[in-house]
C-alpha cells in the first residue's frame, strides 16, 4: 500500500490570544503542535501500513518552520516526509490549499500509484473540514468522511471497509481503492516512537518543494490570489454571566433529583420540554 496522509502545524489551541484592539489571532509566542486530528489519521495510515506493508509518506504545507511537524511523524514511524512551502502558498483558504496538496499528491502519484490518502477530520485552527474532501474531488478519489474504525482492507480486491459516524448511530462502508479517508478523534492514540524510528527521524532527508517543484503551474490559484474566503472579523467569545444552578440531593430519592433536575432544566429552556414531546410522539 502507498499511503499519503496530510497533516498540519498548527498554534496549540489552548494558549492562542486574541489581540483586543486588532481582533487578529496573536501566534507570536505561541508553540505549534500536529494538529491533533491529524495524528489519528496517521496512526490509521501506520497501522494498514504494517498490517499489508507499503510506505506512509507524510505531506504537509506551510512555512520551512513545519519541517518540526514531519520530523515529529518520521519519529512516529512514517517512511517519508515532504514540505510544500513557497510564499505563493501565503495566505491560502481551504480552495487553495485543496489544490496544492492535491497537486503535490498527484507528482507523488508519478514515482507510484498512490492507493490512499488520510487526513484529519479538520484543524483546530480553522474547523471547516473541507480539505480532504476537496483533495478527493480534485483526485477524483472515492471518499470515507468522519472514519472511526478501519475495519479491514482486502489488498487484492483492493477494497477498503471502514465504520462512518453519523447523526443516526455508525454506518458500516465499503468501498474501491483509491480513497481518501478523513478520520475522526479517539480512533486510535498515535503510538509511541520507537527508538530506531526516532533516531532517523533526526537525521533524515526531508523532500522540500516549491510551487514549480510540486508541478502547479497557475500560482494565481495559491494563497491569497486563489483564496475567495474573506474572514471578516475574529474576535474571543464573551464568558458567560450566568452561573450553574447547584441542586442540593442530599438525602433526596434518585426520581426526586430526577424531577427537580428535569424542572430547573425546563425552566431554563422554555421550548426543551414542547420539543421533546413532539419528538416522543413521533417516535
Amino acid at each position: 500500500m502507498n499511503i499519503v496522509v496530510c497533516i498540519k502545524q498548527v498554534p496549540d489551541s489552548a494558549q492562542i490570544r486574541v489581540h483586543p484592539v486588532t481582533n487578529t489571532i496573536m501566534r507570536q509566542g505561541v508553540p505549534t503542535i500536529i494538529n491533533p486530528y491529524d495524528l489519528f489519521s496517521l496512526e490509521a495510515a501506520l497501522a494498514l501500513r504494517d498490517m499489508t506493508g507499503g510506505t506512509v509518506t507524510v505531506l504537509t504545507m506551510g512555512p520551512p518552520m513545519a519541517e518540526e511537524s514531519l520530523r515529529k511523524a518520521l519519529g512516529y514511524g512514517a517512511d517519508r516526509a515532504v514540505l510544500l512551502t513557497d510564499r505563493f502558498f501565503a495566505g491560502s483558504d481551504t480552495l487553495a490549499t485543496s489544490y496544492a496538496l492535491s497537486t503535490a499528491i498527484a507528482k507523488l502519484a508519478e514515482e507510484a500509484p498512490i492507493d490512499m490518502v488520510f487526513c484529519g477530520k479538520q484543524t483546530i485552527d480553522g474547523d471547516t473540514a473541507q480539505v480532504g474532501p476537496g483533495i478527493a474531488c480534485r483526485l477524483g478519489l472515492n471518499q470515507l468522511t468522519y472514519v472511526t474504525a478501519v475495519d479491514g482492507l482486502d489488498a487484492a480486491a483492493r477494497e477498503i471497509t471502514v465504520q462512518r459516524r453519523s447523526e443516526g448511530g455508525v454506518q458500516v462502508l465499503r468501498t474501491k481503492l483509491p480513497v481518501m479517508v478523513t478520520m475522526l478523534e479517539g480512533s486510535a492514540s498515535i503510538r509511541r516512537g520507537t527508538l530506531p524510528d526516532l533516531l532517523r527521524a533526526a537525521r533524515a532527508p526531508i523532500t522540500v518543494w516549491n510551487a514549480a517543484a510540486a508541478g502547479i503551474e497557475d500560482v494565481q490559484r495559491c494563497g491569497l490570489r486563489g483564496s475567495p474566503t474573506v474572514v471578516k472579523k475574529v474576535f474571543a467569545p464573551k464568558p458567560r454571566a450566568e452561573k450553574a444552578k447547584l441542586i442540593d440531593v442530599k438525602g433526596r430519592r434518585d426520581g426526586e433529583i430526577a424531577a427537580d433536575t428535569l424542572a430547573a432544566l425546563f425552566a431554563a429552556l422554555p421550548k426543551l420540554e414542547g420539543d421533546l414531546a413532539r419528538q416522543a410522539v413521533q417516535a
